[in-house]
């Protein structure tokens, strides 16, 4: 039988990839889900909070966006840091403060409260997402990283679905002088917490500590990944600065369209269920299971887009393809029936989550890989600021005029623009024949 130490390269390379979708993939997916919804079960609370602590429209939307500028103001340094302390102390500490100030969420008391708990969490999680992104450069070859990102990213789908039923089941919780939006917190905190024992043991910062790979695998890898950067600084010349590549015009349109997307997403999951209460007559219960039905249909999407664009290479088409599908959904769910635009939400959804999941492999191939946490970090970073603005400005409108459907009219506008920019952006191709082999020491 043919030993790990004597199959073909490719074979070895093959096998190496496989066992880190195995060990990494799973688990990142349930930190992901445990992240999403401590950051958006807010929205499922947005009536109880205005009847038990008087907190209006606006001040729920503020409060929601606020997250995002913690979460901005924090993340490059938090990617910095991550790679300072490497993923396995770095995550599990993010995890941990996300945990303890998503619990403390259950005793707010106030707008102003309300105000510093959603900046406080924002800044607990700040690098996550990108450390995570970062770290897939670090352990996988580019042509599976797009295909890790985009199942990482329908953890947050996953999230959504789940999160409607789960949230709305522990609502209905009541005991020692708390309300079930209090239990709400208290439980879905604390299991952010427990996580972060499993996170230490499980997760591994380099590979080399992976004792579950052999050495020719733990070989494989290393040369692959070594080999890619070395064809992209081939590629791109000398090695750019970071801030002379912070400055360059596609990194800023990386921001932009980034920050358009986002802006959909989270102006949907924070108003979704409100715009489900419309129907009428509806318990907390079956708000969640009527959430859930939008990102059940988006993971699904995301998928089928994420094979379609692996078959037919070009992703800037297939990102803009799904931001006009988003578009048409967001025009259509301006309608007065809450019934249609419930539905028209559900298509939105669509295009707007697999956008997210066709965007990033984008960036990742134009990077310098000494660059990529830094830059990942701020692209995130900015991109999520439209977390904020979508929130405060639906709630401002909600409560001046009774109505969100020039917000979600800006919103089907900023998705067609950002169809269009996404023809702009570039990424370098880098050869996916592995392990490279040297002669006379040159790279062929």
């Amino acid at each position: 039988m043919t030993s790990a130490f004597t199959r073909p390269a490719t074979d070895v390379l093959e096998s190496a990839v496989s066992k880190v979708k195995r060990h990494v993939l799973p688990l990142f997916l349930i930190m992901f889900i445990a992240n999403y919804v401590d950051r958006v079960n807010i929205g499922f609370v947005n009536q109880h909070m205005e009847t038990d602590l008087g907190i209006g429209a606006a001040a729920f939307g503020l409060g929601s966006g606020l997250f995002f500028i913690g979460y901005a103001l924090f993340e490059v340094p938090s990617n910095v840091l991550m790679q300072k302390y490497g993923a396995r102390i770095w995550l599990t500490r993010i995890m941990g403060t996300w945990g303890l100030v998503a619990a403390a969420m259950a005793f707010v008391w106030n707008d102003t409260s309300f105000y510093v708990l959603r900046f406080l969490l924002g800044v607990a999680e700040a690098g996550f997402f990108p450390g995570v992104v970062f770290y897939f450069t670090q352990w996988l070859p580019q042509k599976e990283r797009g295909k890790a990102v985009a199942v990482f990213l329908a953890g947050s789908a996953l999230a959504s679905v789940l999160s409607g039923p789960i949230t709305g089941g522990l609502l209905s919780i009541r005991g020692f002088g708390l309300q079930g939006w209090q239990w709400m917190f208290l439980i879905e905190g604390g299991f952010s917490i427990l996580l972060c024992g499993v996170t230490w043991v499980l997760l591994k910062s380099h590979i080399r500590d992976a004792s579950w790979l052999t050495e020719s695998e733990k070989n494989a890898l290393e040369t692959s990944i070594a080999a890619e950067q070395a064809e992209r600084e081939a590629l791109g010349g000398a090695h750019v600065p970071t801030l002379k590549l912070l400055k360059d015009p596609q990194i800023i349109l990386f921001c932009l369209l980034y920050f358009a997307i986002q802006l959909t997403i989270y102006a949907a999951t924070f108003w979704l269920p409100t715009i489900i209460r419309k129907m009428g007559g509806l318990t907390d219960f079956q708000v969640g299971l009527f959430n859930a039905v939008p990102w059940l249909i988006a993971m699904i999407a995301m998928y089928c887009f994420a094979v379609l664009s692996a078959k037919w290479r070009f992703q800037q088409a297939w990102l803009a393809a799904a931001l006009i599908i988003a578009a048409c959904g967001l025009f259509a769910s301006t309608s007065g029936n809450p019934v249609f635009s419930f539905v028209a939400i559900c298509f939105s959804a669509i295009g707007f989550k697999a956008a997210a999941s066709l965007f990033w492999p984008i960036p990742q191939g134009y990077l310098d890989a000494r660059v990529a946490a830094a830059v990942i970090a701020l692209i995130n970073s900015i991109g999520n600021l439209g977390g904020f603005f979508a929130p405060a400005a639906f709630g401002y409108l909600q409560q001046h005029t009774g109505s969100i459907s020039g917000g979600l009219y800006g919103l089907a506008v900023a998705s067609l623009l950002a169809a269009a920019a996404g023809f702009l952006t570039r990424n370098r191709r880098v050869s996916h024949a592995m392990p490279v082999q040297t002669v006379h020491g040159k790279a062929h």
